[in-house]
C-alpha cells in the first residue's frame, strides 16, 4: 500500500480527530502497518491513544462501559474476568515464526513464516469486525534512554489497553522525538469474538505468533494478559533477538536496591525459575525495587547497567498476604488504580483469593461465573475461589518502596547478579562465583530447580533453565550462552552469584528460615565492596560465620549457631558432582552448539569437587577450608 492510499485509509477509518493524532508521528512505515491491519481486522471503530490524560481517561472508562471490568467496593479498583479456559499462557499455539534455514533449536515451538503468516492473517480477517481498536504507543524503558525500544500496539480488548497503561511507560512522545529513524516492535490483538462474559469465545483458534524477522507479535482469540499484554513476555522474544545483533542482553530479572553502610545502595539484578523466591527477594522489606520480571542490561563505561523496560506489575495474588507483603496488600486494599483479574468478588464487591489469610469466605462471582464452596467444574473438578494464576495489576509509582532509579535513562550500575533456584540438597545458601565465566557457566546456564508437587507435577523433579530464560529464548541456548560470557569481557563486569532457599538437612528440614534472605542480601551487598572477606571452596566463595552471627544480629536481631551454620555451608560433593552429571547431560543431549568453554568449566569443577573429597571426604565443613 503507498502513502496516498495509505493516507486515504486511514482518513476514512480514523476520522478527522483521530486522524490528526495519528499523523502527529511522521513515520511512513507506521501508518502503513496501522492500514494493514485496520483494513485486515476491520473493526468498526478506531481509538488514537495520544498519552493525553482525556486518552487514557477513556480507555479506563471504556474498560467499565463495555463489560471488560467490573468497578469494585474501592475507588480506582476494577475485575477482569477471562474464560474459563482461558487462564494462563498457551503454550502449545505460542510459535516462531521462521524463514526457510533458520534453526532455534530443539524444543522450540516454531513454524514456517510464510505458512504461519498466512494463518493468523485467515484468522484476523474480520475478527474485530463490532469491536472498537484501540491503537497505543509505549517506551520499553525510561524515555529518552538508549536502552529503550518503542513499540505499537494494536487491541480490541479496552481491558489490555488499560492494562498496558498501567504497566508501560507512554510511547507517543517517544516516537515523536525519534521520528522516521524509529525502530519500533509491533503488536496486534484481538480478543475474538465474546461471550455473554464478555470473554473470548472462539478459543479453538487462540494463536500468539511471534514474527523475529518483522519484530511484530500477533495473538489472536484470547484475553488472558500473558497472552495478550503484548509488551510482556511477548516482547521478550524480539528483545532478545535484538540485544543478541547488537550486543546485549534482555532478561527474565528483578532490579533492586540493596541499602547498605552509611546510605550506599548497592543494585543486584536476579533470575530465578517461578516458586523459587523472585518476588519475595525483590519485595524485601527495607530494599527498593527498580523491577520484578524483565531488565534490559548494557554496558556502560565497562561496567553492567540495567534498566526495567515495564513500569508496572503484572503480579500473582495467590498467596499475597498483609503479613509477608505488606506493601503490595496495602495499595490492595486502598483507593487507587488496580485491576484484578480472575479473583473471586463477593457480593459486596470485595475481591477475594487463595492464600490472602482472611477467613470469610462467601458467595460470588469469578471466572466461572456465579460461584459457591463445592461448585465442580464439568470433568468434576472442585473451582477454587479464585484462580491459582490470578492476577493484580498496578503502576508501581504507587509503591512505597519504588526505588528512585526507577525511571533513569542512564539504567542503575549492577553490583552484582544472582542466580536462585529450589534445591533441596545440593547449593548452599548463598555462594559467589571465582569470576564472569565461572558465574555464568556453573550459577547461570547450570540453573536448576526442583517442582513442586502442589503446582507443577511431580514432586522433586529437577529442571534445567538456563538463566531461568528458557521459555522465552528466540536464539539458540549455545548462541545465547556465547553472547553472555561475550557480554562480560569489560574493565569491571558485575560479580555473579547463587542463592537457594531451600537447602534441607540430612533430616528433610529447612536448614533456613524464610525470613533469612534478608542476610544472604545484605552480605552480597558487603561482598561486592569487598567489606567482607569469603571462604574458597571447590565451586565458589562462601560467608565466613564471624560475618554471618553480626548480620543476623544486625539485620534480624537473632542469634545465629555455628551448628546452623555448619548445616548450611557444608560442601556436598556428590550431591554436586551427580547435579554436574544431570547439567553436563542436559547440553550434551539437548543443546547442539553448546560452546566448548561451557564443557571445560564443567571439568574443571568436577576436578576440584574430586580433589577436595580426596582430601577432606564427602562432606566438607567450613572452618576445614577456612583453616579454623
Amino acid at each position: 500500500m503507498n502513502e496516498k492510499k495509505t493516507a486515504e485509509l486511514l482518513k476514512e477509518r480514523l476520522g478527522a480527530k483521530n486522524y490528526q493524532k495519528l499523523i502527529g508521528l511522521d513515520i511512513p512505515k507506521l501508518h502503513q502497518f496501522i492500514a494493514r491491519y485496520v483494513e485486515l481486522c476491520n473493526p468498526d471503530k478506531v481509538f488514537v491513544c495520544n498519552d493525553s490524560p482525556e486518552d487514557i481517561q477513556y480507555i479506563r472508562e471504556e474498560a467499565v462501559r463495555a463489560g471488560e471490568e467490573l468497578e469494585l467496593d474501592v475507588t480506582g479498583h476494577t475485575v477482569h474476568f477471562d474464560s474459563f479456559y482461558d487462564q494462563a499462557r498457551d503454550k502449545k499455539h505460542t510459535k516462531f515464526l521462521l524463514p526457510p534455514g533458520v534453526d532455534l533449536g530443539k524444543g522450540i515451538n516454531a513454524m514456517d513464516r510464510a505458512e504461519g503468516l498466512k494463518e493468523i492473517h485467515d484468522i484476523m480477517h474480520d475478527i474485530m469486525r463490532g469491536h472498537q481498536l484501540y491503537i497505543l504507543f509505549f517506551c520499553l524503558g525510561p524515555h529518552n534512554s538508549q536502552f529503550s525500544i518503542p513499540a505499537v500496539q494494536l487491541t480490541d480488548s479496552c481491558y489490555v489497553a488499560h492494562s498496558e497503561n498501567l504497566l508501560y511507560r507512554s510511547g507517543y512522545d517517544e516516537l515523536k522525538r525519534k521520528g522516521q529513524s524509529a525502530q519500533f516492535f509491533q503488536f496486534v490483538h484481538s480478543a475474538g469474538m465474546l461471550d455473554e462474559r464478555n470473554t473470548s469465545k472462539n478459543l479453538a483458534k487462540r494463536r500468539i505468533y511471534i514474527d523475529l524477522e518483522a519484530e511484530t507479535v500477533y495473538s489472536a482469540n484470547t484475553q488472558y494478559g500473558g497472552n495478550t499484554i503484548g509488551l510482556k513476555k511477548l516482547a521478550m522474544r524480539p528483545a532478545i533477538n535484538r540485544a543478541s545483533k547488537e550486543g546485549w542482553l534482555t532478561e527474565h530479572m528483578f532490579i533492586m536496591g540493596v541499602h547498605g553502610p552509611e546510605g550506599r545502595v548497592t543494585y543486584f539484578a536476579g533470575a530465578f525459575p517461578s516458586l523459587c523466591g523472585k518476588t519475595s527477594t525483590s519485595m524485601l522489606p527495607g530494599e527498593t525495587i527498580v523491577g520484578d520480571d524483565i531488565a534490559y542490561l548494557r554496558e556502560k563505561a565497562g561496567m553492567i547497567h540495567a534498566v526495567n523496560p515495564e513500569k508496572g506489575i503484572f503480579g500473582i495474588i495467590q498467596g499475597v498476604n498483609l503479613i509477608d507483603d505488606p506493601i503490595i496488600w496495602d495499595k490492595l486494599h486502598t483507593p487507587c488504580e488496580v485491576i484484578f483479574s480472575n479473583v473471586l468478588v463477593t457480593e459486596g464487591k470485595t475481591p477475594y483469593w487463595i492464600g490472602n489469610n482472611e477467613d470469610s469466605l462467601q458467595n460470588g462471582i469469578n471466572h466461572s461465573g456465579d460461584w459457591q464452596p463445592g461448585k465442580k467444574d464439568a470433568e468434576g473438578n472442585e473451582i477454587t475461589p479464585s484462580h491459582p494464576n490470578a492476577r493484580f495489576t498496578l503502576d508501581m509509582h504507587m509503591l512505597d518502596n519504588r526505588d528512585s532509579k526507577l525511571d533513569d535513562p542512564e539504567g542503575v550500575l549492577l553490583g552484582g547478579i544472582l542466580y536462585g533456584g529450589r534445591d533441596s540438597d545440593t547449593k548452599v545458601p548463598v555462594e559467589e562465583s571465582f569470576g564472569w565465566t565461572h558465574g555464568v557457566i556453573m550459577m547461570g546456564a547450570a540453573l536448576e530447580s526442583e517442582t513442586t508437587a502442589a503446582t507443577l507435577g511431580k514432586e522433586g523433579e529437577r529442571k534445567i533453565n538456563p538463566m531461568s530464560n528458557l521459555d522465552f529464548l528466540s536464539i539458540p541456548i549455545g548462541r545465547y550462552i556465547e553472547n553472555y560470557l561475550a557480554f562480560g569481557k569489560m574493565k569491571n563486569p558485575s560479580c555473579i552469584f547463587s542463592v537457594n532457599y531451600f537447602l534441607r538437612d540430612m533430616e528433610g528440614n529447612f536448614t533456613n528460615d524464610k525470613t533469612d534472605k534478608a542476610v544472604w542480601l545484605k552480605w552480597l551487598e558487603l561482598r561486592v565492596h569487598r567489606e567482607v572477606d569469603a571462604i574458597k571452596t571447590p565451586t565458589g566463595l562462601i560467608p565466613k560465620y564471624e560475618d554471618l552471627k553480626k548480620l543476623f544480629k544486625a539485620v534480624l536481631n537473632k542469634d545465629y549457631s555455628e551448628e546452623d551454620y555448619t548445616k548450611q555451608f557444608t560442601v556436598r560433593v556428590a550431591e554436586n558432582l551427580a547435579k554436574l552429571a544431570r547439567v553436563e547431560e542436559f547440553y550434551r543431549t539437548n543443546v547442539h552448539d553448546t560452546p566448548q568453554l561451557v564443557f571445560t568449566v564443567f571439568e574443571e569443577q568436577r576436578q576440584r569437587l574430586i580433589k577436595a573429597r580426596e582430601e577432606y571426604g564427602d562432606y566438607i565443613v567450613p572452618d576445614v577450608l577456612s583453616g579454623g
